[in-house]
């Protein structure tokens, strides 16, 4: 598999600390399936990373994952804020794009303030000849009120949807995981990553999570040929069979969860 958004670089963001830190999050993506990382390290207000230097640490892991004989490739990307997008010019933007192909990952913001400018911010992007990968818009407050209708309208004007495999099973709440299945179930996903930052807490995983909740038959289109195109720049493989999922089981929450979801 291919993880296309993976926080693996250390001490340049909220990833891993150390090297060690680095080498011990590629053992657990390869024992997970994982053979390719993505390493796409913030480039926000906080995170000030450029393309110059991520090319430098991706190098750098690289060359520490040989030493330590764990098999897994590392690649460079980042995820862009817009907070830092709109300061950057297209050439620094290219710079910054997935494994040097023509995709960028654009962060949904976290933030509600942001969440009605978003949608536009993404179209001028794409209007200056980047191709628009969305991070993690399951939990981006842009999407919540009516996801597929305000995801459906970028993804018909050509952009793709990365969901983040912990969103299915309930990491970032239950909002966030009834969006993530409401999307899947729509056909608005094309790329499931970890989004993982360290090899404990926030791991290395995806085929588990979409077998979790009975996607494992989309896992190879998700995690492995989307991105792979993605990464080449080839043009996008059909998607297989819509996912038909099972349908949210409300008796899985607990009866205080139920209950407070019940109130007016």
């Amino acid at each position: 598999m291919i993880d296309l958004h993976c926080h693996v670089l250390p001490g340049i963001d909220d990833g891993p600390g150390t090297m060690e830190g680095a080498v011990a999050l590629a053992r657990v993506a390869h024992a997970n399936g994982i053979r390719t990382l993505v390493a796409t390290p913030h480039v926000s207000p906080t995170h000030s990373n450029d393309a110059e230097g991520i090319a430098r640490a991706v190098a750098e892991v690289s060359d520490a994952l040989a030493r330590a004989d764990v098999p897994v490739q590392v690649a460079a990307g980042a995820e862009v804020a817009l907070g830092r997008a709109v300061d950057l010019d297209d050439d620094e933007l290219a710079g910054l794009r997935l494994g040097g192909g023509p995709w960028l990952l654009l962060e949904c913001p976290l933030s509600p303030v942001a969440a009605h400018l978003f949608p536009d911010a993404a179209r001028h992007f794409a209007s200056r000849g980047h191709r628009i990968l969305l991070a993690h818009p399951e939990r981006s407050p842009a999407f919540h009120a009516d996801p597929v209708g305000r995801l459906g309208p970028l993804v018909a004007e050509g952009m793709l949807a990365q969901v983040t495999a912990g969103a299915f099973t309930g990491r970032f709440g239950r909002r966030v995981q009834q969006v993530a299945l409401e999307l899947l179930r729509a056909g608005l996903v094309h790329v499931v990553a970890s989004d993982a930052h360290d090899a404990v807490g926030r791991p290395p995983s995806i085929a588990a999570e979409l077998a979790q909740v009975g996607a494992e038959a989309w896992a190879g289109w998700l995690a492995q040929d989307v991105p792979a195109a993605i990464l080449a720049g080839a043009p996008i493989p059909p998607a297989p069979a819509a996912a038909t999922l099972p349908a949210p089981d409300e008796e899985r929450a607990p009866w205080w969860r139920r209950l407070g979801e019940r109130r007016p």
